[in-house]
């Protein structure tokens, strides 16, 4: 993807997160919501690195050793959302957590992952659990 596709909204998830899902090891996003939206998406990586004890021992057990050096506040790929549905405890090989931590969640199923060739900046800001990173708010973008 060489050129920004205007009108696709981005999912903002802390580094190591984005790298696992876009490595394929990470399948589910878990949330505290449930959403109706499908297809493609943006990968943004968030300014800020997860302090999530299990972010650091999924990144160590699937060979991301500096998390810091990880690509932040960019998108870093697209990945297709399938499905959304109540999180089980068989969710959590996917979503690189441990099942008791599941309880109450949401599990987002994501496919395709792919990298852009390069990270791209945004025009605008997160705003929200997903935002345009290209358009404002009421879909005009900016000149």
């Amino acid at each position: 993807m060489e050129h920004p596709q205007l009108d696709m909204i981005a999912l903002g998830i802390r580094q190591p997160w984005a790298e696992l899902i876009l490595r394929g090891h990470k399948s589910q996003e878990i949330r505290s919501s449930n959403t109706s939206r499908r297809g493609t998406i943006y990968v943004y990586a968030s300014k800020k690195v997860s302090d999530h004890p299990e972010a650091i021992r999924a990144a160590a057990k699937h060979g991301i050793e500096k998390i810091d050096d990880l690509p932040r506040g960019v998108l870093v790929g697209t990945v297709e959302l399938i499905d959304s549905a109540p999180a089980r405890p068989q969710d959590s090989a996917e979503a690189c957590l441990p099942a008791g931590l599941l309880k109450g969640k949401f599990a987002w199923t994501l496919s395709h992952p792919a990298r852009l060739p390069r990270p791209m900046l945004v025009k605008y800001l997160p705003y929200g659990v997903w935002f345009y990173p290209y358009q404002r708010i009421g879909g005009r973008t900016k000149k």
